[in-house]
């Protein structure tokens, strides 16, 4: 799991990414409101842990302005403001939680793993979409009683997927996760991948498919029957 902070206090995001890490969370973070943003709007995260009171941009804005671009990952609002009207701001402006500081480690942690069931993603060994379970272990791809071995490139591409089933990846956000940032692979190099993942979707009957939005990206979809 890969979550977000969005804090301006340096000794709190310190401490959060200690205790994230115990619990074998890796995390990202960033000091203002429009850092955060723009690490919302190129990254992949599950949860995003996002403070009221920032600088440049506050929460509410950041979350305001991703919710426009049509980014759905669940967001834990922090905020050392504990007025009933402050809370209800938050959640009508798209916030998933709302946790007033000081916080109990325990509660965080078990807030965090709520959003990531609540957003039909994991806190195990498995991702599913459909009629598609992905073992991020044995990174067996299965649909019902048939499975299937992916290689590297296509478990990241996947993986990526069925992470965010309700956002469009784009070709770049791809090659960047699974080649790197520097890297000069062509854009045909994703298509080759995504190819081979289709037709490991068809052999194993699954009604799921990577659906090509033009000149935006891929996402999942179930295929009507």
């Amino acid at each position: 799991m890969k979550v977000l902070i969005i804090d301006d206090e340096k000794q709190l995001v310190s401490a959060l990414t200690a205790i994230f890490n115990k619990n074998q969370i890796t995390t990202d973070c960033a000091y203002d409101g429009e850092e955060g943003l723009e690490y919302v709007l190129t990254q992949l995260y599950d949860v995003i842990v996002l403070d009221v009171m920032l600088p440049k941009l506050n929460g509410f804005e950041v979350l305001k302005k991703m919710r426009q671009k049509g980014i759905s990952t669940p967001v834990l609002l922090l905020s050392a403001k504990s007025e009933t009207a402050d809370k209800i701001e938050g959640l009508e402006t798209g916030a998933d939680d709302y946790l007033t500081k000081p916080f109990d480690s325990r509660e965080l942690i078990a807030r965090i793993k709520a959003l990531t069931r609540r957003k039909g993603a994991f806190f195990g060994n498995d991702l599913s979409f459909g009629d598609l379970v992905l073992n991020t272990d044995t990174h067996k791809l299965s649909c019902g009683n048939k499975d299937i071995s992916l290689g590297s490139k296509e478990y990241q591409i996947m993986e990526m997927l069925l992470r965010n089933t309700e956002r469009i990846i784009s070709k770049d956000l791809i090659i960047e996760k699974v080649w790197g940032f520097d890297s000069e692979v062509e854009y045909n190099n994703v298509e080759v991948y995504l190819s081979f993942l289709r037709r490991k979707l068809t052999s194993l009957s699954s009604k799921v498919v990577i659906r090509p939005i033009r000149s935006v990206g891929y996402k999942l979809e179930l295929e009507n029957d």
